[in-house]
């Protein structure tokens, strides 16, 4: 069995188990840091036990799934992750019969909806196995001091730039969506951490074909305005080169009403669906462009979806982009551009 030491946590703060074994049952769990009571830290070593057992946790690829404790006597949203110190990866490469901990880490929110935020905290935890040093010595003043601002670093940006921009969020939702670049001036380190964290977060990176998201960065740099400029200087955010729409507006207005509840997975889960709608109307003008290559009637639903679906700007560009090697498809994105120009 490995003796290695481990650290295993929750209730909205850090934990960690080590496994050397984890597909095996040839393993223990130590406790390294927590804040949960006794009895609930024992149940969730219990459910991590279990997935460790079933060998269901993968290196540096955090889950999300709903656990039961006694305290607060309902389940929770828990996140956790497997990993193993960068340096020590090495070395386990290099001997056959290596007997270096591996670690998880457990995050437990009030929400199940965490699975929204899963790949930000994936990343909190890579910054973890890059720049901190897991030897006992520090613990007390580097690791636990980190793990413990996992809620206020990873979970919470969204719901910050929202409080912070107000009303003025449309123009930062219309920059996401359109690729435009953004210039955060006289601003501290964490507001231009949260700004950039959102921007990736509302953007559609990931859900439109990758040559077109680059495609789109190139056009929207090369044109005339320039950089959005975020000035923070003042109480409020000043904004130049700003642009937005009827789309991005709505948005806002979703996510302002929400501020009252101050829910961070509220703010996300609206995000989420802010691009989904997005997608889904991207989706709608392809199949209306498909239709109109052919038939005139279809080539004017899509002027009048275009100029009613609040987006217009945005995915004329977008579309544009992705039918640039399609003649058809190109004249018809063109006639387009002329109607919405009239």
């Amino acid at each position: 069995r490995s003796s290695q030491q481990g650290a295993d946590s929750g209730d909205g703060s850090p934990g960690s188990a080590a496994a050397e074994t984890p597909s095996s049952e040839d393993f223990s769990l130590s406790l390294l840091d927590t804040n949960l009571p006794a009895e609930a830290e024992t149940e969730l070593r219990s459910f991590i036990a279990k997935r460790l057992t079933k060998g269901a946790l993968f290196e540096g690829m955090g889950s999300v799934a709903s656990v039961g404790l006694s305290i607060p006597e309902y389940k929770v949203g828990c996140y956790y992750c497997r990993f193993q110190q960068e340096n020590l990866l090495e070395m386990a490469t290099l001997e056959t019969d290596s007997s270096a901990p591996e670690y998880v880490v457990c995050f437990l929110g009030g929400s199940e909806k965490g699975r929204t935020f899963r790949l930000e905290l994936d990343k909190y935890i890579q910054s973890l196995k890059t720049n901190l040093d897991l030897e006992q010595k520090s613990l007390e003043t580097c690791v636990n001091p980190y793990l413990r601002s996992w809620f206020e670093d990873a979970i919470c940006p969204v719901q910050r730039v929202v409080q912070l921009f107000q009303e003025k969020l449309a123009f930062l939702l219309h920059a996401a969506l359109s690729y435009t670049p953004v210039e955060v001036k006289n601003a501290d380190e964490r507001t231009q951490k949260d700004i950039s964290r959102f921007l990736a977060a509302a953007s559609l990176q990931g859900l439109v074909q990758e040559g077109t998201m680059t495609s789109l960065c190139i056009a929207m740099t090369e044109e005339q305005h320039k950089s959005m400029i975020v000035d923070c200087s003042g109480p409020q955010p000043q904004l130049h080169n700003a642009g937005s729409n009827r789309f991005c507006e709505d948005w806002m207005h979703a996510f302002v009403n929400g501020a009252e509840g101050g829910n961070p997975f509220l703010f996300r889960q609206i995000l989420e669906n802010f691009k989904l709608k997005a997608i889904q109307d991207i989706n709608n003008l392809k199949r209306f462009i498909r239709q109109a290559e052919m038939n005139h009637y279809a080539l004017f639903k899509c002027y009048m979806f275009l100029k009613n679906c609040g987006s217009g700007d945005i995915l004329l560009k977008i579309v544009k982009v992705e039918h640039a090697e399609m003649p058809e498809a190109r004249n018809v994105v063109t006639v387009l551009e002329e109607f919405m120009r009239e």
